[in-house]
């Protein structure tokens, strides 16, 4: 014979195996119906004593306690029995609530283990897009800027020649980091 247990049409219901207090309640009524006759026997004799005490009616006060003892006793005995012939039943229900708390973990723990995947695959990303465009920073030269405006040998002025090179290097070179940024964000142009 094989330990797998049989196929079972409850295996897709949810609301089978997650029970809300009252749904609990009432199948433990149904699977135990002695014990909430014996509360309510035991209720009613000590209402029915409650009564007879204050009628004055001293023998029926010591029946009624009486019939609540014995109420008592039939409600501890149907426990008990109940206890012991569900005890399988509520260890196999114990075991299951177990693995369902197992597979919601398991499934919290795999949703965070791909949303930390996913983090991280973006900061990959972020590290690339960032180190290109360093590498990219790196590679124009910077040109000195020339801040005194005197008159050189030919009799031009040295601001003249950079600002002709910078022109130079709109048409075909690359025109510093603003433009090797924009070059890498929006493609060349």
């Amino acid at each position: 014979m094989s330990d797998k247990p049989l196929p079972s049409s409850f295996d897709d219901d949810p609301d089978f195996f997650q029970d809300n207090a009252w749904k609990k309640l009432g199948r433990r009524l149904k699977e135990e119906p002695l014990v909430p006759l014996g509360i309510g026997a035991t209720c009613y004799a000590l209402f029915r004593a409650y009564r007879s005490m204050k009628m004055g009616d001293s023998v029926q006060v010591n029946r009624m306690f009486r019939a609540r003892i014995y109420a008592q006793a039939f409600t501890l005995l149907a426990v008990c029995a109940g206890s012991v012939y569900y005890k399988t039943e509520r260890d196999q229900r114990k075991q299951l609530e177990k693995a369902m708390d197992l597979k919601k973990q398991q499934a919290k723990r795999d949703a965070w283990l791909k949303e930390l995947e996913i983090r991280e695959q973006e900061d990959k990303d972020w590290q690339s897009r960032h180190a290109t465009i360093e590498q990219a920073a790196k590679g124009v030269e910077v040109k000195p800027f020339v801040a005194d405006s005197a008159p050189d040998a030919a009799g031009r002025d040295a601001s003249e020649e950079p600002a002709k090179e910078s022109g130079d290097k709109k048409d075909g070179g690359s025109g510093g980091v603003l433009s090797a940024v924009k070059n890498l964000s929006w493609g060349s142009k």
